[in-house]
Formats: C-alpha cells, sequence, structure tokens
C-alpha cells in the first residue's frame, strides 16, 4: 500500500511587495499534487501547482464546488467569502444560467459606454492628485476610489453609498477582521443589494441592478441568488482590482527597464497589462475549494472521492513549461496564455472592465505624470496583513 504523502501546513505568511509565497514556488517544482492544512477549518485539502493540471480541475464536472458548502474545508479566511447558494459555490447547469444572466451586464456594448465614464472618472482623480501637488498617496488618491466609482456606477450604487460599500467589501475579503465582523458586514450588504435589485429602475436602465432585478422578476434568477451575485461582483470589482492596479503601478516602479519600454512602445499596454496580470502574486493562498465527486486521478496522483482540492493560478502562472523565465517580468512577452482571472466555468466575469480599468489607470498615471517615482524607499512601503487579495496599504509617490 502506498504511503499517504506528507501534509503540509500553510501558514500563509504576510509578504511584502511582490514576493512569491515559498511554500507554493517549492511544491509547483518538487511536489505539483501536494497536501496541504491552512489556518482555518478543518482536515487537510489538495492542492494543484502545475498549469495544466490546474486547467484540467477547473474544467472537470468531477470536482464540485456545490458540494463544498455546508462543510468545514481546511482555508486561509475564518469564514466563506460567498453567500451560500451564490454563484462561486454553484455547478452547471445553475452556474451556467446565473452567468448568463451577469454577461449581459458585462457585454461589449455596456463596456463601450463605460469606458469613456471610466476616463473621465480618472481625469478627474488626477485632476485632484495634481492640485494638492507631490507627496502623494496613490491608493487614497487613486487605486482605493476608482474601481470603486467603476463598479459602482456598473451596479447602481449611487455615489453617496460609495463609502458603505468600501467598509463592507474590506471586513468581508479580510482574513483579519474575524468571522463575526465578516458574516455581519455580508448580511448587511446583502440586505442592501435586496432593497436596490427590488426599488423600480428607471426605464432602459442597463445597471447590473436592473439586469438582476429583470432576471429575478423572470424566473431566471432567485431573489437569493441575484443578491449572491450583486455581492460578490461588488466586492471583487472594487476590493481586487484596487489592490491589483497598486500591484501594478509598484511593478512598474520597482522594475524602470520594463517601465521605459513601455513609455517607449505605448502599443505595448494591453500585453503589458496581461503580463502584469500573469506576474503579479495577487492573492494569498488560494481561492475557494471543489470536491472530488469520485476518484480521479490528477498529474500522476489518485485524488480519493470526499476529498477537497485546491488550485493555484498563482503557481499556474509561474509553470515554466508554459512560460519562458516565468519569474521575470516581460511586458512583451509574445506568448502569454495566463489564467490569472481563473479558468472554466468560474473564469472572472468581471475580467474585460478589470483589463479596461487597469489600462486607463497605467496610461493616464505616466501621462499626466511622466516622472513618477516612489516617495519612499521599497523598504518603507507597508502591506496589507492578513489580506486575501494582496496589496500596499499606502503608496506614496511623487513626480
Amino acid at each position: 500500500m502506498t504511503p499517504s504523502p506528507e501534509v503540509h501546513f500553510w501558514a500563509v505568511p504576510d509578504l511584502t511587495g511582490l514576493d512569491f509565497d515559498p511554500l507554493l514556488a517549492r511544491l509547483l517544482h518538487e511536489e505539483p499534487v501536494a497536501r496541504v492544512r491552512l489556518p482555518h477549518g478543518e482536515g487537510h485539502a489538495w492542492l494543484v501547482t502545475r498549469y495544466e493540471d490546474v486547467k484540467f480541475v477547473s474544467v472537470d464536472p468531477r470536482f464540485s464546488r456545490q458540494a463544498v458548502w455546508g462543510r468545514s474545508v481546511t482555508r486561509l479566511a475564518p469564514h466563506f467569502i460567498p453567500m451560500d447558494g451564490a454563484v462561486g459555490f454553484a455547478d452547471p447547469p445553475d452556474h451556467t444560467r446565473m452567468r448568463r444572466v451577469v454577461a449581459k451586464a458585462f457585454g461589449a456594448r455596456a463596456l463601450s459606454a463605460l469606458r469613456a465614464r471610466a476616463q473621465e472618472a480618472m481625469d478627474g482623480l488626477l485632476d485632484t492628485l495634481a492640485e494638492h501637488g507631490p507627496p502623494a498617496d496613490l491608493m487614497e488618491g487613486v487605486n482605493r476610489p476608482f474601481p470603486l466609482i467603476m463598479v459602482s456606477e456598473l451596479m447602481g450604487v449611487p455615489p453617496e453609498d460609495r463609502p458603505l460599500m468600501a467598509h463592507w467589501s474590506d471586513t468581508i475579503i479580510s482574513a483579519a477582521a474575524g468571522r463575526e465582523a465578516s458574516e455581519r458586514a455580508k448580511e448587511e450588504m446583502a440586505a442592501y443589494f435586496r432593497t436596490l435589485i427590488g426599488a423600480p429602475c428607471a426605464p432602459g436602465s442597463e445597471t447590473l441592478a436592473a439586469v438582476l432585478a429583470e432576471a429575478v422578476e423572470e424566473e431566471v434568477l432567485s431573489e437569493h441568488e441575484a443578491v449572491g451575485l450583486a455581492v460578490l461582483i461588488q466586492i471583487g470589482g472594487a476590493h481586487a482590482v484596487r489592490n491589483n492596479s497598486a500591484n501594478m503601478v509598484y511593478a512598474l516602479l520597482t522594475h524602470p527597464d520594463q517601465l521605459a519600454r513601455l513609455r517607449a512602445e505605448p502599443a505595448l499596454l494591453p500585453g503589458a497589462v496581461d503580463e502584469l496580470l500573469r506576474y503579479i502574486p495577487h492573492r494569498n493562498a488560494v481561492g475557494l475549494s471543489r470536491i472530488a465527486l469520485e476518484d480521479v486521478e490528477v498529474g500522476g496522483v489518485v485524488i480519493p472521492e470526499g476529498d477537497p482540492v485546491y488550485v493555484s493560478y498563482l503557481t499556474a502562472n509561474r509553470d515554466p513549461s508554459v512560460f519562458a523565465d516565468p519569474d521575470t517580468l516581460d511586458l512583451g512577452r509574445p506568448y502569454n496564455p495566463h489564467v490569472a482571472f481563473g479558468h472554466g466555468p468560474h473564469y472572472c466575469p468581471g475580467s474585460a472592465l478589470a483589463r479596461m480599468e487597469s489600462e486607463i489607470l497605467v496610461q493616464s498615471l505616466w501621462d499626466r505624470f511622466p516622472g513618477l517615482r516612489l516617495a519612499v524607499p521599497t523598504a518603507e512601503i507597508r502591506w496589507q496583513r492578513g489580506a486575501l487579495i494582496r496589496g500596499p496599504e499606502t503608496l506614496p509617490v511623487s513626480w
């Protein structure tokens, strides 16, 4: 009988800047299908790290998200981020039905209309930054408000309610806030969206709240499903883009050769954003697990029925069998099939919006402030602690 592999306790350190988790790096190269135990929950889970194995687990129906609900699977956060019954916990065909509704709000027409508004919002933020003069905190002045404005406009959340959204999102997404505070914030946010989705919409409104309300009225979605979708998209759209766009700015400021290349070749911008998405380890640990519905072989290892399985998109993006010199930031990388937005049915529905925001932010920032630079040594930048999505607490810059 083959002995069971070692269970690695994954303490998940608070890492600085763009540092890659040392355990993730080691497992990718030495034990690509491993067993791990995280700080919360019970038992162990399998962790899959290689690119092809990650894609396989992400699409194979024998691995279920729905089966996770109600189980105390080992995890980083003291609580589950999605609500019960939300799209994050759904499998096809329910998942497909929910995703189809959301796709309407993220369609080409809606994003085209948002692009002009995004540029207008960014120009306004940079005007304010310029008026106050250097030094300035980019997190406070740009990276925090910009994605919050955009996802709130998409959702139909009025400006006066956005600070509340920011507070709820920060509390829910933090591993350090504690289970009770996080669950209370999630309930309050859900109650807000229940009211917003139930409120009468202006005729022809294309906000996501209006799209969700229509789907509830036509019985395509239940109210509970619609609210769960709204909560997830609001949190992801504000929090994840905020931190990842700040990481992008930091990466460019600390890789002056790559920044100079981008400034000299503006046409590189879309590919540069994709390379930054690939390179930056944007989260701590892993997201939601899946449950094996039967014994399944992955990467030469049999994962037993009933065992939880995590995939790491971070390690998949550093797999040397797919990406040449994967630990190097190369804004001109010719081949970049990264999985920073996930893969398969749970691919991030807001990926096109996130890309658009990142392109506008990077281009506008250096167009307005060509001499942009860090205002303090890198060692003095404070990074968020106990966070699920990584990013700086402040990003002091001068120009």
